[in-house]
């Protein structure tokens, strides 16, 4: 039987929050399910959070879990890191999305792709616009970057995280590829 919690922490960006699941005997180590950007309110991060999971104390913290929290404070402060090595839970991604997710974790700090070059990557050159539902719906932004991508022409496109374009837009700017959301990046074609 597993268990499913998560966790908020603080960031230089706000208050983040990170679900995982476990199993309850020794196992696999802790799967990553969820991780929340900045809410409006603290309200609005536990009830997308924890509608599924259960509040962790700090005794129910894997040692895992705490170094990714520790990793993505860093990250949101400016200290660019990798997570590919994150292991997270896409079971209920789907297939295509699931490509797109794992295509999209290659893409380092400081670069950035658009819809329809990742579209390209998955075999899909004309479903850019499914690439876009995809990452719509990623359950873990930042660990599975989807701020680095962009519309045609390199244009922000959107971003479904709280605080939309201009959270895009200053976790690029972290990663040293400043988005001018107006027109795109600068210094990136």
């Amino acid at each position: 039987m597993s268990r499913n919690l998560y966790t908020l922490f603080p960031t230089e960006l706000g208050t983040c929050g990170i679900a995982w699941q476990e199993a309850e005997a020794a196992g696999p180590a802790p799967a990553v399910t969820a991780l929340q950007l900045p809410e409006a309110s603290h309200r609005l991060m536990t009830a997308r959070l924890g509608s599924q999971a259960t509040a962790a104390g700090p005794d129910d913290m894997p040692p895992r879990i705490a170094a990714i929290i520790t990793r993505v404070q860093r990250h949101l402060a400016g200290e660019p890191q990798d997570f590919r090595d994150v292991e997270v839970d896409l079971a209920a991604a789907g297939l295509f999305a699931g490509q797109v997710y794992e295509a999209l974790r290659n893409i380092p700090p400081g670069r950035t792709v658009t819809y329809g070059e990742l579209a390209r990557t998955v075999n899909h050159p004309k479903a850019a616009r499914a690439v876009g539902r995809a990452l719509a719906v990623n359950p873990v932004p930042l660990i599975i970057p989807c701020h680095r991508v962009l519309a045609a022409g390199h244009k922000p496109g959107g971003f479904s995280a709280p605080g939309g374009v201009a959270t895009k837009a200053k976790m690029l700017a972290l990663e040293g590829a400043p988005l001018d959301i107006a027109g795109g990046i600068k210094g990136n074609e």
